[in-house]
């Protein structure tokens, strides 16, 4: 083994990158303090803090008492996400066993494979459409039953007294399938919880998340999601279709479980991260195409989080699993609702048809568009400071499966309480029409023939009380009902999303934008009495859900073309694409989106498109981790089982260097191997001796590293023998002889593009003499990749 010594950068950790490093923490450590501590007056308002595992009894000094606008560190919980993410390895290692499988390989192996590629996308699409269908269909029936059994015993005791038995009928309902659910999500699958997009962002941004696209995941996630939704909280089916989707993509393009432990022997060359990536891409736009019926919405939503990976056929692929997702979703609810070739329905949410005529903008129209925007770029700005805040407090106190079961269950009754309350309440009665669309109307003490209108938005699933929002007619709402279920509502929805429960986030936004664009609208309409049809509500709706959902998610490109989609209507293409973006620059000022809250919450080391842009001051030296872990092309058996062993380390990615025999040159770089292949080297002992002591001995091919993948053995689980210690081992036909260098003046944001384009996990640092002095990981990168925050820690560090 080699060690190369060079200088220790600051920033070095030991982490994958195969660096020994000083321990300085990541993104999460807290063994120099000195960096975490530091912060800055400027930049935004407000800025997300770095996990920690200090003891919550370890003294405060008054140094970091004075710290503002970051929380305090918090323990590690082991029921969230692990800390210790490891990167995914989308750059082919291109090894003599590649090379020579891939020059054997004709023309119409080629063709098989790609004809292969596209019957996985098909069947990723089929999948997920059905997966789509049964929980809409669940959903539906069983929140008809409740809502029917509510509503019976509301009428019922309504003249004669005894309404409290129906606030406690209500909140034992919704407790009841709300604790069902969380008991899978908590106690089973604790990374079914919440939508599953920040994980999928994370996974196809190049981290490996664990377990997230496992088929247990899968099944608390469909399980979780039909008893959130029943259970009446304040979420959405929606979100958690792009996470079902993602492992759906994952399973089939493997052609085998590994939770099952089956093998069908099919699709064995996708068994590497390359192939799996664009797989699950296809799955997550299958996902969201099954969910709001949007299939370019869906190629758009992959395309915004790993578009540097793409090439043309890949889109098209991705494309034609959405396009089957939503022909799936399409022809077997045309069964289920007796009409069956009519392919017409959309996703799982119906926004309904929006009509041109009735609902055109004006162009004086657009200044009001770019104040709804801004409007939704303050409060979700103001949703996820709270949100936030929540989620610190829940990793400090609500860190139990039983006590997240309990909270769910809470929330659960609070919400049952809440809408009850309103809807008892209200005096808000409007006439029941003989075309009325409301699903489950209730009386309360309203007259004959008219119902509660506070009841349409509380006593309903979260989907049609958007569709009413947008298309009941002026009038529907008054002011007041609309003014507190948006502020009851949007708390209830804060406090819901975290929870340990499958939900997403995309219907509440909507539904709280819903609310207060109409209310808008409204306003506007009394303002000028004369002239009230511009000020259209059910327009205004739309636009206010549009801006709430941006302000929270922060999406613009994707999210135009699936509003787009989802309402069926171009022409307010314009207008939504202008509310997006003003809300995203707007909710930017104050605070990040939500998932990347959530994303950095949990240290995951997620790159961004670019590095900081005031970062070209800094080089590839500055943000290498060195000294570097590096092996030689023969090395001893011994010397990387220790090397793989050291727990303290724990590195993924060693480079590989050669001297020339007799030669006083440093050493060279010669290639670089991967932990993984290392372990899968010494489980089939493919030792020098070995080979030549059993001349016919089957040679390793690359179908044993696709067996191993994705779960290769532990260390620990390698039995090598005192006498195999001293073997010798060849690396020259496994390692990757053409690694991706730079040199050490290498530019910062120039190492980002090249991680970001290429999908790097490593990239080894030389100098002139191409001896390796560093080593660049994803990890290191993540440190840097703060924003001013970070800049001026490290320039306050270096001083």
């Amino acid at each position: 083994m080699a060690n190369i010594t060079k200088k220790v950068s600051w920033s070095s950790r030991p982490d994958e990158s195969g660096s020994a490093g000083d321990a300085t923490p990541l993104l999460n450590g807290s063994e120099q303090p000195r960096y975490s501590r530091q912060n800055s007056a400027g930049g935004n308002m407000f800025h997300i803090g770095r996990l920690s595992t200090v003891d919550l009894e370890e003294e405060i000094t008054s140094e970091e008492d004075s710290l503002r606008g970051r929380p305090k560190e918090i323990p590690h919980n082991e029921k969230l996400l692990s800390l210790k993410f490891e990167s995914l390895d989308y750059d082919n290692i291109e090894n003599q066993l590649f090379l020579e499988e891939e020059r054997r390989m004709s023309p119409m192996n080629f063709r098989c494979l790609e004809i292969s590629r596209w019957v996985v996308c098909g069947l990723i699409g089929f999948l997920t459409g059905l997966i789509a269908c049964s929980i809409d269909i669940i959903v539906e029936k069983l929140a008809g039953y409740k809502y029917q059994a509510v509503k019976e015993n509301i009428e019922k005791f309504t003249e004669g007294g005894g309404l409290s038995v129906s606030l406690i009928l209500w909140a034992v309902l919704n407790s009841s399938f709300v604790m069902v659910g969380s008991i899978t999500v908590a106690f089973f699958e604790p990374i079914a919880a919440g939508s599953g997009i920040p994980q999928i962002k994370c996974y196809l941004n190049g981290v490996k998340i664990p377990r997230v696209v496992r088929l247990k995941t899968l099944m608390v996630k469909v399980f979780g999601v039909i008893c959130s939704v029943v259970g009446g909280l304040a979420v959405g089916k929606e979100g958690p279709m792009i996470h079902s989707g993602a492992v759906v993509a994952a399973g089939v393009s493997q052609g085998r479980s590994t939770s099952l432990k089956r093998d069908f022997k099919m699709f064995e060359y996708f068994r590497r991260d390359t192939e799996k990536r664009d797989f699950v891409s296809a799955g997550a736009a299958a996902g969201v195409s099954a969910a709001f019926g949007a299939p370019v919405g869906g190629v758009l939503f992959s395309l915004e989080e790993g578009a540097s990976f793409w090439n043309q056929m890949l889109t098209w692929r991705i494309f034609f699993a959405s396009m089957i997702s939503t022909f799936t979703l399409n022809f077997v609810l045309s069964v289920y609702h007796k009409t069956p070739g009519q392919l017409s329905s959309p996703g799982l949410i119906n926004f309904g048809r929006f009509d041109s005529d009735t609902m055109a903008y004006d162009l004086y129209e657009v200044p009001l568009f770019i104040i709804m925007g801004a409007i939704g770029g303050v409060l979700g700005a103001l949703f996820n400071i709270l949100n936030y805040w929540l989620t610190i407090f829940r990793i400090r106190y609500v860190h139990r499966p039983c006590l997240q079961v309990m909270e769910a269950m809470l929330v659960a009754a609070v919400t049952a309480t809440v809408s009850f309350t309103m809807i008892y309440f209200s005096n808000d009665c409007q006439p029941l029409d003989t075309d009325q669309t409301e699903e489950y109307p209730l009386q309360f003490f309203c007259a004959d023939g008219e119902y509660n209108s506070m009841a349409t938005a509380f006593f309903n699933t979260p989907e049609r009380s958007v569709r009413s929002l947008f298309h009941n007619q002026a009038g529907t709402y008054n002011p007041l009902t609309l003014g507190l279920f948006t502020l009851t509502y949007f708390l209830l929805a804060c406090w819901t999303y975290g929870l340990a429960v499958s939900a997403g986030v995309f219907i509440p936004s909507l539904l709280i934008g819903a609310a207060w664009g109409r209310l808008f609208g409204i306003m506007l309409a009394t303002i000028t009495p004369n002239n009230p049809v511009w000020a259209d509500p059910g327009k205004y709706a739309l636009i206010g859900a549009a801006a709430q959902l941006g302000g929270i998610v922060r999406m613009t490109l994707s999210l135009t073309v699936i509003m787009m989609e989802a309402t069926g209507n171009v022409t307010y293409g314009f207008p939504i694409m202008l509310v997006l973006m003003t809300a995203k620059i707007v909710g930017d000022y104050f605070v990040e989106g939500l998932y990347d809250i959530h994303i950095k919450l949990q240290s995951v080391p997620f790159l961004h498109w670019e590095a900081p842009a005031t970062s070209h001051w800094l080089t590839a030296r500055e943000v290498m981790s060195s000294p570097v872990t590096c092996l030689n092309r023969i090395e001893k058996v011994g010397t990387i089982v220790d090397i793989l062993s050291n727990t303290s380390t724990n590195h993924n990615g060693f480079p590989v260097v050669v001297q020339i025999t007799g030669s006083d040159e440093p050493e060279k770089l010669c290639g670089l191997i991967l932990r993984s292949q290392l372990i899968v080297l010494l489980k089939h002992k493919v030792f020098m001796e070995l080979a030549r002591s059993r001349l016919t001995r089957r040679k390793l091919q690359l179908k044993d590293f696709r067996d191993a993948y994705p779960r290769f053995p532990p260390i620990q689980s390698i039995h090598v023998s005192q006498d195999e210690r001293e073997c010798m081992m060849d690396l020259t036909e496994f390692m990757n002889p053409t690694p991706y260098t730079v040199p050490q003046d290498t530019s910062l944001p120039r190492v980002f593009k090249l991680f970001r384009a290429l999908g790097l996990r490593h990239l080894v640092v030389v100098d002139d003499e191409n001896g390796v002095v560093g080593l660049v990981t994803r990890k290191d990168l993540a440190r840097y990749h703060m924003g001013k925050h970070g800049l001026e820690e490290l320039q306050l560090a270096q001083t």
